[in-house]
């Protein structure tokens, strides 16, 4: 029966799986989530997942009914529950996987959280972990010992800035060294498709207790849009700054990408405040926290449905990830 393909989503991610569900053209199978006085809950399928192939989703941001803890332990206790039902393949598909940025130890005694979450999700029976541009993909592929799928949003983002950027002459900017892969895969893709040389640069970053240093810019933005490249904006402080040194060496305007958009509460202040002429994320978190008049007019949001959809149907017709990125 592992022909038979079932996906279900939690309903903190409800809206997001009907969007996936659509593009399989499949419909999202019944499940159960019930609360109990006392903080507590359960969450069962509503129908035989025997030896189906199982797809769960489940995107681990805090809203303001759950925190994200709140979203993991509950997508964990599900996945539990579908492989005492028998399912016979497992996989939670997770666009924006919390606790990966605590992939090493920075300061002694620090935790290494990325590898106790992975441990979770082997133990409680998962048989394959999917996620979406991850802060360090190194790092994600050794704490798993259960096969995981990375997907990368790089294409969507090329489609989204093509209208954005005309015919500017263009630099792609990391805004720490940490992140110049990302930037290059980013700067190779928009180049190939606009059939022009794009310019690398990086800035200069150093975080220590939540302060961040560093001012300093390696690369030629002068006369250029910049493009700053990111995995995720959370307080807005990173972006903000790369801005700022890129409007400070002659960048004629500032555009920054992330994949995902966790926005904390300062980033309203921050990111409305900054150089940046829009921001472009895409939808594995909602912009829930962007209340500025100023941040929002600037989003710029991708659908990722159609990604994860084609990555569940490779998956399940055991497909190639590799030639769906396009490496």
């Amino acid at each position: 029966m592992r022909d038979e393909l079932m996906l279900f989503a939690l309903d903190a991610t409800r809206a997001y799986g009907e969007a996936v569900a659509r593009e399989l053209g499949v419909t999202l199978s019944p499940h159960e989530e019930r609360e109990f006085e006392d903080g507590e809950h359960k969450t069962r399928p509503l129908v035989s997942v025997r030896g189906r192939d199982v797809y769960v989703m489940q995107s681990l941001y805090a809203d303001a009914k759950q925190s994200v803890n709140d979203k993991l332990l509950r997508l964990l206790f599900f996945l539990g529950a579908l492989k005492d039902a028998s399912a016979g393949r497992l996989t939670a598909i997770v666009p924006y996987l919390a606790y990966a940025r605590k992939d090493r130890k920075s300061k002694a005694r620090d935790p290494v959280t990325t590898r106790y979450v992975a441990t979770l999700f082997e133990a409680v029976g998962a048989d394959c972990v999917v996620t979406l541009d991850v802060h360090n993909l190194a790092a994600f592929q050794n704490a798993f010992r259960c096969r995981t799928e990375h997907l990368e949003a790089a294409k969507l983002f090329v489609s989204a800035l093509v209208p954005l950027v005309g015919t500017d002459d263009l630099a792609v900017v990391s805004p720490d060294a940490g992140g110049i892969k990302r930037a290059e895969a980013l700067r190779e893709r928009l180049s190939a498709v606009l059939k022009r040389p794009i310019t690398a640069a990086f800035a200069e970053k150093y975080r220590s207790s939540g302060v961040l240093t560093g001012d300093a810019l390696v690369g030629d933005v002068r006369g250029k849009t910049a493009i700053i490249v990111d995995d995720l904006i959370s307080a807005g402080n990173t972006v903000a700054r790369a801005a700022h040194a890129c409007r400070a060496c002659g960048a004629t305007r500032v555009l920054a990408v992330a994949s995902h958009g966790v926005f904390a509460d300062a980033a309203n202040m921050v990111l409305a405040a900054s150089e940046i002429e829009r921001i472009v994320v895409t939808d594995t978190i909602p912009p829930l926290r962007v209340t500025a008049p100023g941040l929002k007019s600037r989003l710029v949001l991708v659908s990722t449905a159609d990604l994860f959809a084609e990555a569940i149907k490779r998956l399940h017709g055991d497909g190639s990830i590799v030639e769906l990125l396009g490496n």
